[in-house]
């Protein structure tokens, strides 16, 4: 058997250690991405009237409204303060899109529950609030 050198010794070394650096990165980065594809940060309900639910977008076209809440202030005899917000739907559900369309229309009062999720990706939607569900 031959004696390897010393430095080819540390180059065996320092090529195993550093494929496995990558391949421990690698590994590390689908993990991270795919907690912040699929996690969910909150789910809740905003009880409002939808404004609009449109398809934007160049490239990736996505679906995105805006519901509009009212909050009361504590003074008595005031007008009540409009909050709006904006969410996203996801397009493989064409049901909720065109429930969302229908009661932007009619102008009736929903509860909307939500999911939001940790990021926002262009593929998926402007927001982090994604409608999952509408309740009459």
């Amino acid at each position: 058997m031959e004696d390897q050198s010393l430095g080819n010794r540390i180059k065996t070394k320092s090529s195993r250690f550093i494929k496995r650096l990558l391949g421990v990165l690698f590994i590390a980065g689908i993990v991270t991405f795919s907690f912040y594809y699929w996690a969910v940060y909150e789910r809740g309900v905003w009880a409002g009237k939808v404004l609009s639910i449109s398809e934007k977008g160049i490239i990736f076209k996505t679906y995105e409204g805006k519901i509009s809440m009212e909050s009361f202030g504590a003074l008595k005899d005031t007008s009540p303060i409009a909050e709006t917000r904006d969410f996203s739907v996801e397009k493989n559900n064409p049901e909720l899109i065109k429930e969302l369309e229908k009661v932007a229309l009619e102008g009736e009062r929903v509860n909307l529950h939500f999911i939001r999720r940790y990021a926002a990706f262009p593929w998926r939607g402007d927001t982090k609030y994604f409608v999952v569900r509408v309740e009459r």
